[in-house]
């Protein structure tokens, strides 16, 4: 069952009952626990999360507009499959945005959110050595959004989880070794920044970004 609306806060800030089904839709998509092409019903969505259709159809709407699902019809929402022609650009639009979310969230950073993240990071590397892909992924997933959430800029945040959305992710699980580089790359960025050199810091998370770019593609 969904959490209350009272317990999934962030911040000061509420979230609506819709948005958290969006955010537990969204995190399953990227991680690969709904498949590309699979298709999702809405009573069936509901019923899993412990609540009536209507908050479910309202967050199937958000991940329409955002490019997570295809599709809101009786048959259902699709998970769309990714299209990798269009790769290169998204990977530029990363490196852009994500920088600005990264360099907004440092200057708003607290102990607080900077505990979570190491917290994210030990998890994450519980996970790898008892290959665990699912909970890589979405720690992965987890660490990179705990800090841009923090940075003020929402409508940047939207713009990063849509070509979150399009990016193929899934293609870094058949490359050996990835998942212990990334998380070098995750040390390398929380070194930066608890050393208070956010220079530093912004240049290795557009590291990681480009590093996990090349490990899949030839430029």
């Amino acid at each position: 069952m969904i959490k209350s609306v009272e317990e999934r806060s962030v911040g000061l800030k509420v979230q609506r009952i819709q948005d958290q089904i969006a955010d537990m839709i969204r995190e399953r998509i990227i991680v690969g626990e709904y498949d590309r092409g699979q298709r999702l019903k809405q009573m069936e969505v509901a019923k899993e999360f412990g609540v009536s259709a209507t908050p479910v159809r309202e967050a199937f709407g958000i991940l329409e507009a955002e490019g997570y699902l295809l599709g809101s019809s009786h048959k259902g929402a699709m998970v769309p499959k990714l299209d990798k022609t269009q790769v290169v650009e998204i990977r530029d639009l990363r490196l852009l945005l994500e920088r600005e979310l990264t360099r907004h969230a440092l200057a708003h950073l607290d102990d607080a959110t900077l505990a979570a993240a190491r917290d994210v990071h030990e998890r994450c590397a519980e996970a790898i050595a008892s290959g665990d892909r699912i909970g890589v992924r979405r720690l992965n997933y987890r660490f990179h959004f705990n800090f841009y959430q923090i940075a003020k800029r929402p409508q940047t945040l939207e713009f990063v989880r849509v070509l979150w959305a399009k990016y193929p992710f899934h293609d870094l699980d058949a490359i050996e070794q990835r998942q212990s580089r990334m998380q070098q790359e995750h040390e390398n960025f929380l070194t930066c920044v608890e050393s208070g050199d956010r220079e530093a810091a912004l240049e290795a998370m557009q590291q990681h970004i480009t590093k996990g770019w090349h490990e899949v593609f030839d430029d």
